[in-house]
């Protein structure tokens, strides 16, 4: 297995990287979110952009994530857009969403960018390709708000982000019963024993799937995701508990 390296964090090694989303729509709730972070058990922080009042001005979103990038430190930097059909706050083109991801690949200013994966083919290499070039690693990604599909097809989705070339497959899934959970916990398992050779990151949502932000040493999947302030999805625990939880779990195995 693969791990990937970013500034001082390795993914897919020891306990799951804590990653925490900022979500504020103004540079300046920006800003102020990132000052709390060094207090904080934070391996990530993810910029949740598609809550940014000035995404669509990619002058501004770059002045921002050059703000953002000095104060957060030595806390590496995950760019997402998430889009409203994966439940995201706006819609975007598929071309706004490649140069956005694209231009901010190229400033330096992030350290990981996170691409839907099912946007088409030609656009998610291309970005990815574009990523890489200019030393950024990516998540390739893909949300179910609805369901949870059946335990092959998660399987499926997470080879296929692997062959466009992500350095880590993502998915996350909304379970209709606790039985989902289980499915989404058992294709982790088969996905990190059998197929990955690289981090891969899984979870169930809401509080049905709490579970499973919280078990990913023991099933496979290398990253969750905590809340300092507001939550980015359905599920996500206070990071203080989650580290304490990942930790109690480190110990024991």
């Amino acid at each position: 297995m693969n791990t990937v390296k970013v500034r001082n964090i390795t993914i897919g090694e020891g306990r799951p990287k804590i990653c925490v989303p900022i979500v504020g729509k103004t540079r300046e709730e920006i800003l102020k979110e990132a000052s709390t972070f060094s207090a904080l058990p934070v391996d990530v922080a993810e910029w949740r952009v598609d809550w940014y009042d000035d995404v669509f001005d990619t002058e501004e979103v770059l002045t921002t994530a050059k703000q953002l990038n000095e104060a957060l430190g030595e806390i590496p930097v995950l760019f997402t857009f998430r889009t409203s059909k994966e439940g995201g706050e706006k819609e975007i083109s598929p071309g706004q969403y490649a140069q956005l991801n694209k231009a901010v690949a190229e400033s330096g200013y992030v350290d990981l960018v996170d691409v839907e994966a099912f946007t088409g083919d030609e656009i998610v290499t291309s970005i990815i390709s574009h990523a890489h070039a200019n030393g950024v690693k990516v998540i390739a990604s893909n949300h179910d708000f609805a369901k949870t599909p059946e335990k092959d097809e998660i399987v499926r989705r997470l080879r296929k982000m692997q062959t466009l070339g992500a350095d880590i497959p993502k998915i996350a899934l909304m379970p209709t019963c606790k039985k989902d959970v289980l499915t989404l916990l058992e294709a982790t398992l088969e996905m990190s024993e059998q197929y990955a050779d690289r981090p891969i990151i899984t979870m169930s949502m809401a509080g049905t799937g709490v579970v499973s932000r919280l078990t990913g040493e023991t099933f496979g999947s290398a990253l969750t995701f905590g809340a300092a302030s507001k939550a980015s999805a359905p599920g996500q625990i206070g990071v203080h508990e989650l580290k304490q939880v990942l930790d109690i779990i480190h110990k024991s195995l």
